[in-house]
């Protein structure tokens, strides 16, 4: 976890909920910033997979700017993030999480850690359930491959899933300086373990809590934490790591979904849609 999630609110709403002050710039790394031009905005996508690009709040100085104070931002990074280090890309898509508890001292995240840090909007996250039985026999190498139900999880009151994230730039040294793919911007979300207690809102039937789904879950940041999070003047690793405490419990709810979700190439509301018990069956 988290590898799905859904994330369906535009640059408007965003905007209003964060405080944007710079819409949708371009991706390049190189800090330049103009009026977006509408193909730009990202459509609503209830089906994020790794790789895709999603839009990220994070502050940071205009390139060229007279004044250097960090203006909070909207922009498009591609999840999956590859270290400014990294030879290539290959491995992004395998670099959507970083581990809260680790964070701060592994190679590929320290850097952004310390200095790129940014909020993932979502509407919620997508999690899939393998029963008990189903789990047995996967282990016992009698089932090649399990049923798994997906699971959505989203605040119980409707507002921004904040995902902790980083963000890093990567620079392709086969492409010349003024090539649209010479810089690439990307981005983390950072987990952290699953809380056990009660959801605020829990399925008819199923799990009770958000690790009877899965023992890791995308880290929500609090609104009272935002800005503290997202201040690139912040670098302090003891004081940063305060800020991955897990959230007040009981804000989250869960529900079944259409197993549909599970195939990337399904996108639409639909794959929101609130089941009356699991397609597939699991066992709590």
């Amino acid at each position: 976890m988290c590898g799905r999630y859904a994330a369906s609110r535009g640059p408007e709403d965003l905007a209003g909920v964060f405080g944007i002050e710079v819409g949708v710039p371009p991706a390049p790394a190189d800090g330049g910033d103009r009026t977006p031009e509408p193909e730009e905005t990202l459509a609503p996508d209830w089906n994020v997979a790794p790789t895709k690009e999603v839009y990220a709040v994070l502050d940071r100085p205009l390139k060229d700017a007279a004044d250097r104070r960090p203006v909070r931002q909207l922009r498009r990074l591609k999840w999956g993030l590859v270290p400014s280090w990294a030879r290539t890309p290959e491995g992004a898509a395998r670099m959507i999480n970083a581990r809260a508890e680790t964070v701060h001292e592994k190679p590929a995240y320290r850097r952004a850690f310390a200095a790129r840090r940014c909020i993932l909007p979502a509407d919620g996250y997508y999690e899939w359930v393998t029963g008990e039985q189903e789990r047995d026999l996967e282990v016992e190498g009698k089932k090649k491959r399990a049923r798994k139900q997906p699971y959505f999880v989203t605040p119980a009151d409707g507002s921004v899933f904040a995902m902790a994230g980083l963000y890093e730039f990567w620079r392709d040294r086969t492409l010349p300086d003024d090539h649209p793919g010479a810089w690439w911007a990307t981005c983390s979300v950072i987990t952290t373990e699953a809380e056990q207690g009660p959801l605020a809102v829990a399925p008819a039937e199923g799990p009770g809590s958000l690790a009877d789904i899965h023992p890791r879950m995308p880290l929500m940041l609090t609104p009272d934490r935002w800005d503290a999070w997202l201040d690139p003047a912040r670098t302090d690793p003891g004081e940063l790591r305060e800020l991955l405490a897990p959230p007040p419990g009981g804000l989250m709810r869960a529900y079944p979904v259409p197993t549909a979700v599970s195939n990337v190439r399904n996108n639409g509301p639909e794959l929101l849609k609130e089941l009356e018990g699991p397609e597939e069956g699991t066992l709590f």
